[in-house]
């Protein structure tokens, strides 16, 4: 298996209509051209109390780049033979949307949802599995966004080894360094990450930056444990 090594940063201009903006760079980056880095305004929360500024670790193309080796290890792996997809709601929606269309084997797809975080604190672990398809005697990848601790990927993967898949392999966009608090990683990986809170292309802080088309990380101080 083949993956990006841990990214420190990188800077982006990201077109917004006629303007052109930019993350505030980090230290450890140097901007692209003369411009002044400013506060990326559509990554900010709405809340006025809680402006935030993203610094992005992984653009567009590099997402991309990542998706298409997934792809490519998947199809090498499974050739023709038909092939069951079961995507983690809700972060990893936009991989799976992704990454399916690049799979060339016939596919069924499902989801099974759960819920194991508040902000940036981890609690219990709810899953409810009502929307998977029967996986019963098929091969089957489970697709997640991230693999932090570990703890949520293999509770889904013991819940539907007990529905008798032929085989259960699970690919991971972000693998984060140190975290991991299993004895076991994904067959798949895209990117491993430093160990910071990273939000964009499906992962959210309190429902939040999902749509950002980036990975990118929240400043610490903009981390609070909680919001009102």
């Amino acid at each position: 298996m083949v993956r990006s090594p841990p990214i420190e940063g990188t800077i982006l201009h990201v077109r917004l209509g006629e303007d052109e903006r930019s993350t505030r760079l980090p230290k450890c980056v140097t901007a692209i051209d003369d411009r002044p880095p400013l506060r990326l305004d559509w990554a900010i929360t709405k809340n006025p109390r809680t402006e935030r500024s993203v610094r992005i670790i992984l653009n567009q193309e590099e997402l991309d780049a990542g998706v298409e080796r997934l792809a490519r290890e998947i199809n090498e792996t499974y050739g023709n033979r038909p092939l069951t997809i079961v995507g983690v709601l809700t972060g990893s929606f936009i991989l799976m949307a992704d990454l399916i269309r690049k799979l060339e084997m016939p596919l069924r797809v499902g989801v099974v949802q759960t819920s194991s975080y508040e902000g940036t604190e981890r609690g219990a672990l709810s899953i409810n599995s009502e929307m998977m398809l029967d996986i019963a005697g098929r091969d089957v990848v489970l697709i997640d966004d991230i693999f932090d601790t570990g703890n949520t990927l293999q509770e889904v993967t013991q819940l539907m080894k007990s529905l008798g898949p032929n085989s259960l392999k699970s690919a991971v966009l972000l693998l984060k360094t140190g975290r991991q608090e299993v004895d076991w990683v994904p067959e798949f990986v895209a990117f491993d990450i430093p160990d910071e809170f990273v939000v964009g292309y499906g992962l959210d802080f309190n429902d939040e930056y999902r749509n950002l088309p980036f990975l990118a990380c929240l400043e610490p101080a903009d981390l609070p444990e909680t919001e009102s």
